[in-house]
C-alpha cells in the first residue's frame, strides 16, 4: 500500500529555487533516506510533506487515515507534566476503555442487572467486545512498551516523576523521540534522529527501526545507522531527487556505476556527433554530397542528444598540517578525576597517548567525554590525579558547542584577526577551501547554520598547524561528503589526535585505540571500534562463563534444551543467506544485461532505426520489471534473515 506520493512538486524561497519536479514514493514498511548536501533541501522536502511549510506547486498526496509523526531537527519540547504523565498523555483512550470496563464490571455485580437475564445479557456482550478491542489494541501492554521504550532511550524508572522542564535540551530531545516512537504513527519522518544519541542507544534505536510497524522516511548524516536501518536511498542533489534501491553504501556503489556508464554513454554520443557535424561541414557545400549532407543535418536536429553527466558537486578541500614534531610520549594521565564542582563526574582515568596514535574516547552522554578535554587543555582544572604532557605539545581543540563563533563578526574577519599577517586575498582563498565563495566570507557568525560554523571552526584548526588535535564531536553538523573530506584529511595529518565522536562509520576509518571512560574508570582497546565492540560482547560472555558453577549448570541446561532450536534456526538461516545472495547474483546479472540493452539504445545506428527500438525497448522494460521483482525477493530475505538472527 502507497502511503506517500510526492509528484511534480516545486518550492522556491524568492528567487531561490530549492526544489524542482520531485517525484518520490514511500510504500508500507519502506525506510526510506534522504541524502545530500546540507541546504540541497531535505529538511524542507520533510517540511512540505509533513505540512509544516506550504509548496508552489505539485500534489501531495497520502490516504486520509494516515497517521504521521514528525521529528523536527531543531525540535523543542514544552511540557509542565512529569516524564511519565507526558508518555501516559498519548494512551487517554485505553484509560477511558480501562474506566468503561470497570464501570460494566460493577453493573454485572449489581443484584439488579445480575437477576435480569436480558439486561445482564447485554452487558456482557458490551464487556466481551470491549475487552476483545482493548486487548487488540494494545491496552493490557502500554504501559510495558512505555517503559520499554523510556529504557531504550535511557530514561529509567526514577527519572520517571522528573519534571519535562528541568530535562536538559539533548533529554527533552531524547523523549520526543521515545513519545513518537510510542504514538506509532503509520508514516515516521524522522529529521537527524541521531543527534544527541550516545552509541549505545543508537544500537538500540537501529533495532527497534527495523521491527517498526509502519513506513520510515529519514534524514541522517550518519553512514553507519542508515546502511543498518534504510533499503531505499532517494539523493537530493541540484533541486531534484534521484532514488536507489538499497542501504546507503549500495547507493555509492551504483551512483558511482551509473555516473561511469553515463559518461561512456555521453563521450560516445558527443563522438557520433562530432563525425556528423563534421561530415555536414565538410560535405554541404559539395553538389555531389549536398543531399547527403543535409540528411544528416536533420538527423543533429532531430536527435535528443544527451546531456553531459553531472559530476559531484563542489566539495571542501583542506588537510592538516604541523610546525614542529611532539615527543613520543604525548599524554600520560594518571588517576585523574574530573567535574565542575568537588562532585566528580569521573574518576580514575588512566591511559597514554603517543605521538601519530589516533585515539577515540567513547561512553554514555553525561559520562565527561567532553569535561576531560577541558581539562587535558586547561579550561578546567582536574579535581585529582595527574596530567603528565610530553615535549613540544602544541593542542588544537574543535569544540562541539562552537562556542567561541557567536556574535555578529565576520566570517573573514574571525579568521583575519587571529592571523592579521596574512593578507585578505590568502585569507579568502582558505575560506574557499571551506566552501565560503565570494560575499559568503562577508556574512555574520550569527546567521551561519551548524554545517557552516564547523567549517569555519575546521578552518581555524587548519591554520594551527597544532602537532595535537583535541576534537570534540567534529562531524556533529557536518553532511556526508565533509565528513569524508574530514576523515581523509585525518588520516593524512602527521601529527596526533584524541577525539570524541559517536559516528561509528568515523571512528572505524580514524581510531587506532579506543578508551573507554564510565564513572569509575577507564578501559583501554588496542583497534578501531568494530574491534572495540568484538571485544566487549567477549569479555561480557567471559564474565558470564565466570559467574559461578551454577550459573554455568543453569547455562548448560538452558543450551541443552534448547540445542534444537539453535540448530533449526542456524540451518534455516544458512537457507536464506544462500537465497539471498542467488538473488544479488541474479541482480548483478541483469543489471549487466540493462546496462548493454541502455548502450544498444544510445547507438546512432540503433536509436534512428524505429524497427530495431522497439524489440530492444521492450526487452529493457521486462528486464527492469524482473530487476524490481527480484529486488523485492532479496529485501524479503534480507527480513526473514534479521528475524531468525534478532
Amino acid at each position: 500500500m502507497i502511503v506517500l506520493q510526492v509528484n511534480q512538486v516545486h518550492k522556491s524561497f524568492g528567487a531561490d529555487e530549492i526544489l524542482s519536479g520531485v517525484k518520490l514514493e514511500v510504500q508500507h514498511r519502506d525506510r526510506v533516506a534522504l541524502v545530500g548536501r546540507n541546504g540541497a533541501g531535505k529538511s524542507t522536502l520533510l517540511k512540505i510533506i509533513s505540512g509544516e511549510i506550504s509548496y508552489d506547486s505539485g500534489d501531495i498526496i497520502m490516504p486520509k487515515e494516515l497517521t504521521v509523526g514528525y521529528l523536527e531537527q531543531q525540535s523543542t519540547f514544552e511540557s509542565t507534566a512529569t516524564i511519565w504523565d507526558e508518555m501516559m498523555s498519548i494512551f487517554a483512550h485505553f484509560r477511558e476503555q480501562e474506566n468503561k470496563l470497570r464501570e460494566l464490571e460493577r453493573q454485572m455485580a449489581d443484584p439488579l442487572v445480575y437477576n435480569d437475564a436480558v439486561q445482564y445479557e447485554k452487558v456482557l456482550k458490551e464487556y466481551d467486545l470491549l475487552q476483545i478491542h482493548f486487548k487488540d489494541s494494545g491496552g493490557y501492554q502500554f504501559e510495558a512498551d512505555t517503559r520499554a521504550i523510556l529504557h531504550g532511550m535511557k530514561f529509567y524508572p526514577e527519572d520517571y516523576d522528573k519534571p519535562i522542564v528541568s530535562l536538559s535540551g539533548g533529554q527533552k530531545t531524547r523523549l520526543l523521540l521515545a513519545k513518537l516512537l510510542l504514538s506509532k504513527p503509520q508514516l515516521l519522518i524522522l529529521d537527524e534522529p541521531t543527534n544527541h544519541l550516545d552509541i549505545e542507544t543508537l544500537s538500540w534505536l537501529e533495532n527497534y527501526l527495523k521491527n517498526y510497524p509502519g513506513a520510515i522516511l529519514i534524514v541522517s548524516h550518519d553512514r553507519y545507522f542508515l546502511d543498518q536501518v534504510v533499503t531505499i536511498v532517494y539523493e537530493v542533489s541540484r533541486h531534484r531527487v534521484k532514488k536507489y534501491t538499497g542501504n546507503y553504501s549500495r547507493y555509492l556503489d551504483e551512483k558511482a556505476k551509473q555516473y561511469e556508464l553515463d559518461v561512456k554513454q555521453f563521450d560516445r554520443q558527443q563522438s557520433e556527433k562530432a563525425k556528423l557535424e563534421d561530415y555536414v561541414q565538410r560535405n554541404l557545400v559539395r553538389a555531389s554530397t549536398t543531399k547527403m549532407a543535409q540528411s544528416r543535418r536533420k538527423i543533429l536536429e532531430k536527435t535528443e542528444w544527451m546531456e553531459a553527466p553531472n559530476g559531484d558537486e563542489k566539495s571542501a578541500r583542506f588537510g592538516f598540517t604541523i610546525e614542529k614534531q611532539s615527543g613520543n610520549d604525548v599524554l600520560n594521565v594518571q588517576s585523574l578525576a574530573i567535574g565542575y564542582g568537588e562532585q566528580p563526574v569521573s574518576k580514575n582515568i588512566s591511559f597514554k597517548l603517543y605521538r601519530r596514535e589516533s585515539l577515540a574516547l567513547v561512553g554514555p552522554n553525561g559520562v565527561g567525554k567532553s569535561t576531560l578535554l577541558k581539562t587535558i587543555i586547561k579550561e578546567l582544572k582536574p579535581l585529582a590525579g595527574d596530567i603528565h604532557y610530553g615535549t613540544g605539545i602544541q593542542f588544537g581543540y574543535y569544540d562541539q558547542e562552537q562556542a567561541n563563533l557567536k556574535g555578529n563578526k565576520l566570517v573573514l574577519n574571525e579568521l583575519w584577526d587571529d592571523y592579521p599577517q596574512i593578507n585578505e586575498k590568502d585569507i579568502r582563498g582558505i575560506l574557499g577551501r571551506f566552501l565560503f565563495s565570494g560575499d559568503d566570507v562577508l556574512k555574520p557568525l550569527s546567521s551561519l547554520s551548524g554545517g557552516e560554523k564547523a567549517r569555519v571552526a575546521l578552518a581555524k584548526l587548519m591554520m594551527q598547524k597544532a602537532n595535537v588535535l583535541l576534537l570534540d564531536e567534529p562531524t556533529n553538523h557536518l553532511d556526508l561528503d565533509s565528513k569524508e573530506v574530514l576523515e581523509n584529511a585525518l588520516l593524512d595529518y602527521p601529527g596526533t589526535i584524541l577525539f570524541v565522536s559517536h559516528d561509528r562509520y568515523f571512528m572505524n576509518r580514524l581510531a587506532t585505540k579506543v578508551v573507554e571512560l564510565t564513572q569509575i574508570g577507564t578501559t583501554d582497546y588496542l583497534g578501531d571500534y568494530d574491534y572495540y565492540v568484538e571485544k566487549k560482547l567477549e569479555l561480557e560472555e567471559l564474565k558470564a562463563l565466570d559467574a559461578g558453577p551454577v550459573a554455568a549448570a543453569a547455562k548448560t541446561n538452558a543450551s541443552a534444551s534448547t540445542s534444537q532450536i539453535d540448530k533449526e534456526a542456524k540451518k534455516l538461516e544458512r537457507q536464506l543467506v544462500r537465497q539471498s545472495e542467488d538473488a544479488e547474483q541474479a541482480l548483478e546479472k541483469l543489471d549487466e544485461q540493462i546496462a548493454e540493452i541502455e548502450e544498444l539504445l544510445c547507438q546512432p545506428e540503433i536509436f534512428q532505426d524505429h524497427e530495431q527500438v522497439l524489440p530492444l525497448q521492450s526487452q529493457l522494460e521486462q528486464l527492469k520489471a524482473a530487476h524490481e521483482e527480484k529486488m523485492d525477493e532479496w529485501l524479503e530475505l534480507q527480513e526473514k534473515i534479521e528475524q531468525v538472527q534478532g
